[in-house]
């Protein structure tokens, strides 16, 4: 059974949104990742860090999903990663309230040794530092290495995140980060100049528009699915890329084209994130919902036309 392994942070969330709001709930982009992988017939890993606060039934809500869990180091005395952010009436921008780094800002990953060998390695969003030790400790090259980042490591942190940029195959960035990494507005042509840095593969998330994918000179477009009600988008980008790399490891192809199907997965379990606050959707998510939705982003999707002269 082929091997993801996932790295990021396991934390802790507190949301308000137009619909509500919440104390502190599960979060982080290493949980939604590995949520959304473990619908594929893989084997996957998580490698984090969490603070003795963090409870044990989170941490077996993880186990339950056949999640290695080993990698996650528990700081005894520790406090957990937390977030607070509201979200405007939108819900396509927010407000970060609070952000307490507590035990990552000292965080060294350790991969565990039957995943240094991981066929697909899936690099949440962290210092660029932390996601370069990570694939330092790889003793084989992954067949596919997939890097989600974001504007603030853009503002300071930029010569490490080009530095690890020129390491991996695939980028995953909204399209904000894609115009301010490039300095192009045209997302094709960020994409193009994006390719010159590293990754051979450009993946462009436009949230309830859908997302984008750049290969050389071709290019593939997956819409979201329109929803009646989005309650919560926070972790959606996070669930999008658990479901590009889950599919990407279960079927050990890497070509252009299995990565239009990658998108299309991805976003159909993106879809469903978004539907309850935090994890709450994924976490009850059945794979008979996952099948009966990815017919209805085929349905949206497929048309015949007659091409005239």
């Amino acid at each position: 059974m082929n091997k993801l392994l996932i790295v990021g942070t396991v934390a802790f969330d507190a949301i308000e949104t137009p619909f509500g709001k919440t104390d502190k709930i599960l979060g982080g982009a290493a949980t939604y990742i590995g949520l959304s992988a473990s619908f594929f017939n893989i084997k996957s890993a998580i490698v984090s860090v969490v603070g003795e606060d963090f409870p044990e039934a989170y941490l077996d809500l993880l186990r339950n999903k056949n999640i290695d869990i080993s990698g996650v180091e528990v700081v005894k005395g520790g406090k957990t990663f937390f977030w607070s952010g509201r979200y405007h009436n939108d819900l396509n921008s927010r407000d970060t309230l609070d952000t307490q780094l507590n035990v990552l800002a000292d965080f060294q990953p350790k991969v565990p040794a039957d995943y240094t060998d991981a066929d697909v390695v899936m690099l949440g969003n962290l210092h660029p530092i932390v996601q370069s030790s990570v694939l330092d400790q790889m003793t084989t090259r992954p067949k596919l290495v997939v890097l989600d980042t974001m504007n603030f490591w853009m503002d300071c942190a930029l010569p490490e995140l080009l530095d690890v940029m020129k390491r991996v195959d695939v980028i995953t960035i909204n399209d904000e980060e894609a115009r301010q990494l490039s300095g192009e507005y045209s997302l094709v042509k960020a994409a193009a100049k994006i390719h010159t840095m590293g990754p051979k593969y450009v993946v462009i998330k436009k949230g309830e528009h859908g997302a984008l994918l750049f290969h050389d000179k071709d290019v593939f477009f997956a819409p979201a699915l329109p929803l009646e009600e989005v309650f919560d988008p926070t972790g959606a980008g996070d669930t999008f890329a658990g479901g590009f790399s889950g599919f990407i490891a279960q079927s050990e192809n890497i070509s252009f084209g299995n990565m239009k199907n990658a998108i299309v997965y991805g976003s159909n379990l993106a879809s469903f994130c978004v539907e309850e606050f935090g994890t709450q959707r994924m976490e009850r998510l059945e794979k008979h919902e996952v099948l009966s939705r990815l017919q209805q982003f085929k349905a949206l999707t497929q048309f015949d036309i007659a091409l005239q002269d």
